[in-house]
């Protein structure tokens, strides 16, 4: 199974995330996406796949999720694009679908 995470490696829950990708032996794609951000295009892919919008993508811990947190999708893409930072993480993706892996369990869904 291929699957591609959208990694931060300080966050706890990335690494888990991608522990159990590595425990059940796929062929895993790392997007350390602070480096690498997605497009807005690719954003609005992976939420669409996973059944989510993109408020219930932004990570609402992050100072600048607060002024954009009653906007509208356009609003919140647009504020992910500057800062890539707001972007919840660990966004996984498999030929099953896109899964948010917080709780990490949400992962199992797609494996």
């Amino acid at each position: 199974m291929k699957a591609t995470i959208y990694h931060n490696p300080r966050c706890s829950k990335s690494r888990e995330a991608l522990a159990l990708l590595q425990e059940v032996g796929a062929d895993v794609t790392i997007v350390e996406y602070l480096k690498n951000p997605p497009s807005r295009s690719e954003l609005v892919r992976l939420y669409d796949r996973a059944g989510m919008t993109p408020r219930q993508g932004l990570r609402m811990a992050e100072d600048g999720a607060k002024a954009v947190k009653h906007g509208d999708a356009e609003a919140i893409l647009d504020a992910m694009m500057i800062d890539p930072l707001l972007i919840e993480r660990p966004l996984v993706e498999t030929d099953k679908g896109v899964r948010l892996g917080r709780p990490i369990a949400w992962l199992h869904e797609i494996l």
